[in-house]
């Protein structure tokens, strides 16, 4: 199994990091041909108007639709979730309109606001989940296939499922726990036994 991360701005060494402990190979994505031959892919925290700027001048933007659409798997982490969204309720940047939920950017503060919380997740298990949100979006709609696989207490959402597209409004890459990574490498075993 070869999973890929987008490495073109934004945390993806950490999630490399961190994939690298797991029976899984990887490789950095930054052009449309690193897509290929890819089981999985994440699309990692950054600043999410400068991710899309790069997807556009690394012609990026189109691959990743289509390996999105192919039915193969995709996570995206904050800015990724940004990414993913089908639509935002900001005008920029333009999402890649992959997943039924829209989203607000930086709904829970600036840097400064940043928190931690332990997140109830029942597909990872217990115990708790810690969770770190920095600058995070907040999940304003979900679609009707749409699974949320956790809430904050006051009832938000901050990790969903649809299909193949998994999101997180957190960043399961800046702890030493991988059960969410294992979740995800799971859900690319499975398309992979289906394909």
């Amino acid at each position: 199994m070869i999973v890929g991360v987008v490495a073109v701005q934004g945390d993806f060494s950490e999630h490399i990091a961190v994939l690298k402990t797991l029976p899984t190979e990887t490789k950095e994505i930054r052009l449309p041909k690193d897509l290929e031959n890819v089981d999985g892919l994440i699309i990692p925290g950054g600043e999410s108007t400068t991710l899309r700027k790069l997807f556009d001048i690394y012609e990026l933007t189109d691959g990743l639709k289509q390996y999105a659409k192919s039915g193969k798997v995709m996570w995206g982490t904050c800015a990724g979730m940004i990414m993913m969204a089908q639509n935002l309720t900001d005008d920029r940047p333009e999402p890649l309109r992959l997943m039924d939920i829209t989203v607000k950017r930086n709904a829970y503060g600036r840097q400064l606001n940043s928190f931690e919380v332990g997140l109830n997740i029942p597909c990872v298990g217990e115990p708790t989940f810690r969770s770190i949100f920095i600058r995070a979006p907040e999940i304003v709609t979900i679609g009707p296939n749409v699974n949320v696989l956790a809430y904050l207490e006051n009832g938000n959402p901050v990790a969903v499922q649809e299909n193949n597209l998994l999101a997180t409004s957190f960043h399961p890459e800046l702890t030493r726990d991988d059960r969410i990574h294992r979740y995800f490498l799971n859900m690319v075993e499975e398309v992979n036994q289906n394909q």
